[in-house]
């Protein structure tokens, strides 16, 4: 689906933008973090990065025009993908409009918004502060962030901030980012602490002159006349209305950042990304790099001075020690309380959601899987050719859909979503939590190219590189345990899908066939359905089918 990429606000005071220069070109494969153009604003030129893959297929301000913030700026989508309803339109909800219905053209609504990053996100509070200072918010760095946690300050009250400095990490339902800063100034005050979280739209710090007096910031209350404040982030977010700043409880300065690359701290890398694409270009490990920028940060100047003969290895050293278990005596009772991560929270609110609002029931079959074993031995007996069983789940599963459209289904309250495509979810368990990226199009996919595809996702989601493209959409969502040994289990419906199908272990057993007792292997397979959607004897026919593509796979061949 294409996304419209509108001219980003890169400073607080930007009204419009310049395209100084494009990086790439009508018709080129776009990967997230490539940097798309160079951007002029009112205060420097600065490189935009895309935050979404795909192909560029159009260029809507050309180099050397100027064209207000939230103007259209390109689209990117599939390749020879039809956007004359974007070009007409201007938005991609009018797209979405026309094809699905009206809270459809909302979700897209969001999602189009999210994509123009980098912005800066502007809030009113009662506060009239001297000139100069600026409260920075707590940014929304998701679609469905609602707070967030600070992993790293990597400046303290009292430093020089400049404008693209980076002020902290700061840890997402999704991911953790860098936050930088769009103003220059002091450092004046820090509102959340390493390790604490809070909403979006807190205050997260305050810049401004030295010295300068910020009561009026930290008691918003007590000032009688309004005044704009800025939180800048490096994403775009909705047109919901910024939540109030809550007055925040004054923390103490946080550590000095080293004069190395931060990653001696944090385990991870600082680069702009001009430099990680000429790494990428010259062949270079970053980790090889010593950064000369603020706080140890590769610039473009590092990579050009670098030469493998004067690379210098950094010793990197653990951001946290480990804790050592408490000697307790016999008896004695313990406990260790650890702070849910921002993934963690998000999906006991997601599940809790689905549980107690969708009436789950189930139903379970055992499938005879001699017939899949040796297909599968077969097919993988082919030169550059593997498949899974649960490539081989996903794809029965999406045939069976397709002969079975009322398991394919959303409930939206007055109506009942039909959808025609079959996007299948996959659940990946990762260190922080579980994740489910989308396979696209899985019934007109070959059982070779939805193992690729999985293995592609799943490699990304422990990566946390997984853009919230590659996590939304799905249809219908399969998760299996069978590989812990897990025989059987149910799980809870992954909304908006009404259907859910748990895959358990494969069993070598005694079974009976042809009125003798043999040795069979089976496998068990649970579908949880939503009630409001999906009737019983609809479930039954819809596993019924299931159960002969994967019990017969030359019928998915067919």
């Amino acid at each position: 689906m294409a996304i419209v990429v509108n001219m980003p606000r890169l400073s607080d005071t930007m009204e419009e933008g310049t395209v100084a220069k494009w990086l790439k070109q009508v018709g080129d494969v776009i990967s997230e973090g490539d940097i798309l153009a160079e951007i002029e604003t009112d205060k420097a030129t600065m490189e935009f990065e895309s935050f979404n893959e795909g192909t560029l297929l159009h260029i809507g301000i050309q180099e050397g025009d100027a064209a207000p913030v939230d103007a259209l700026l390109a689209i990117i989508g599939e390749k020879g993908e039809d956007i004359s309803a974007l070009l007409s339109g201007g938005a991609p909800a009018a797209q979405e409009a026309s094809e699905a219905s009206a809270a459809e053209a909302a979700e897209a609504a969001v999602s189009a918004a999210e994509v123009t990053a980098p912005v800066v996100v502007a809030t009113a509070t009662a506060t009239a502060l001297p000139e100069g200072v600026i409260v920075v918010n707590m940014p929304r760095l998701s679609d469905t962030m609602e707070e967030g946690t600070v992993a790293t300050w990597l400046k303290k009250v009292g430093d020089v901030i400049e404008e693209g400095d980076i002020l902290a990490e700061i840890e997402t339902d999704k991911a953790t980012m860098e936050f930088e800063s769009f103003n220059a100034g002091t450092l004046l005050h820090i509102g959340i602490g390493e390790g604490e979280a809070a909403p979006v739209d807190s205050l997260l710090a305050i810049i401004g002159p030295k010295g300068a007096d910020i009561s009026a910031a930290l008691n918003p209350v007590a000032a009688p006349v309004a005044a704009k404040t800025v939180a800048t982030a490096p994403v775009a977010v909705n047109d919901a209305a910024a939540a109030p700043v809550a007055t925040p409880t004054p923390k103490a300065p946080v550590a000095d950042a080293t004069a190395v690359n931060a990653s001696v701290q944090t385990g991870r890398i600082f680069a702009s990304p001009l430099a990680k694409k000429l790494a990428k270009e010259k062949g270079i490990s970053l980790s090889e790099v010593k950064g000369t920028g603020e706080q140890g940060r590769i610039v473009k100047i590092d990579i050009e001075r670098f030469t493998p003969a004067a690379a210098q290895s950094i010793a990197t050293t653990s951001a946290t020690a480990s804790a050592q278990a408490p000697v307790m005596a016999a008896g004695e009772e313990h406990y260790t309380e650890v702070k849910n991560s921002q993934m963690r929270k998000v999906i006991a609110k997601r599940l809790g959601e689905s549980k107690f609002s969708a009436p789950h029931y189930y139903l379970t079959v055992e499938v005879a899987m001699d017939n899949a074993m040796a297909s599968r031995a077969q097919i993988n007996s082919l030169p550059d050719t593997k498949v899974s069983f649960n490539d081989m789940v996903l794809k029965a599963s999406a045939m069976a859909l397709k002969k079975h459209p009322q398991v394919n289904t959303t409930w939206q309250g007055d109506t009942t979503r039909f959808n025609s495509h079959v996007h299948m979810g996959v659940a990946v368990s990762v260190p922080d939590g579980l994740v489910v990226p989308v396979v696209r199009f899985a019934d007109q996919q070959s059982l070779s190219q939805i193992g690729a595809a999985v293995k592609d996702l799943a490699g990304k989601a422990r990566d946390k590189k997984l853009t919230p493209a590659e996590m939304e959409g799905s249809t219908f969502t399969v998760s299996n345990l069978g590989m812990f040994g897990i025989q059987e289990f149910t799980s809870i419906i992954n909304q908006p899908n009404s259907a859910i199908l748990s895959v358990g272990a494969i069993v070598q057993k005694p079974v009976v066939k042809e009125g003798a007792i043999v040795v069979g292997n089976t496998m068990k397979i649970t579908l949880a359905c939503d009630h409001r959607t999906v009737d019983g004897a609809t479930a039954a026919a819809f596993l019924q089918t299931l159960q002969a593509f994967l019990e017969n796979p030359v019928t998915m061949l067919a």
